[in-house]
């Protein structure tokens, strides 16, 4: 079972993929204090974390970029989402392994979700 850091700090948003990605198969923790995520992931083992570009009080690219810049975190898979044009170019160039423009279908994000994951044990394995 792969385990999710969600970091969306709506706490309606946050619940709903929260319950999704568990009835989908996934452990899932559920941030919704954006300035905790670089702890959290120190602290504990994750596959993969799903960050929002837009969080109070902070960019999520600069979350992201502090991770990408953090030992032993360094490589974790990120998923960043967003529903403002052109976030996405924004998001890889910070560092993120995938992007999903909001607002998307459950099925849209799960298929988002396997392929980072699935990218990221690819390039392992090359």
């Amino acid at each position: 079972m792969n385990k999710i850091l969600l970091v969306e700090d709506d706490f309606t948003l946050g619940s709903i993929l929260k319950d999704q990605l568990e009835v989908n198969g996934y452990e899932v923790n559920h941030l919704m204090i954006p300035s905790k995520t670089v702890e959290y992931l120190t602290e504990d083992e994750f596959d993969l974390v799903i960050l929002d570009k837009l969080l109070s009080g902070i960019d999520g690219t600069h979350i992201c970029t502090k991770i990408r810049n953090t030992e032993n975190i360094s490589n974790i898979p990120i998923l960043m989402m967003s529903g403002f044009d052109g976030a996405g170019e924004i998001c890889l160039t910070a560092g993120a392994n995938s992007f999903i423009a909001k607002p998307f279908e459950v099925n849209s994000f799960l298929k988002s979700i396997e392929e980072t994951l699935g990218k990221v044990k690819d390039s392992k394995v090359n």
